[in-house]
């Protein structure tokens, strides 16, 4: 099943966190899209969670060096 969450992303501050969180992000086996907005602090994810679910998404972004909320 596609789901979409937006998921907040403290600790951005330029236009390298957004791709560093976005590239992180979308290598995930199962993301489908992937869209980081910097001025909301907001990832909004698109997956199939049969593949990954909400928890492997935040830790790829923790992993990445910012913190998902």
């Amino acid at each position: 099943m596609k789901i979409k969450e937006d998921i907040t992303v403290n600790g951005m501050s330029c236009k390298h966190c957004v791709k560093a969180v976005s590239e992180a992000v979308k290598d995930l086996d199962g993301v489908k899209k992937v869209k980081v907005d910097l001025e909301d602090k907001r990832a909004t994810v698109e997956y199939d969670d049969q593949k990954v679910n909400l928890e492997t998404i935040k830790a790829a972004i923790t992993e990445a060096g910012y913190t998902a909320v």
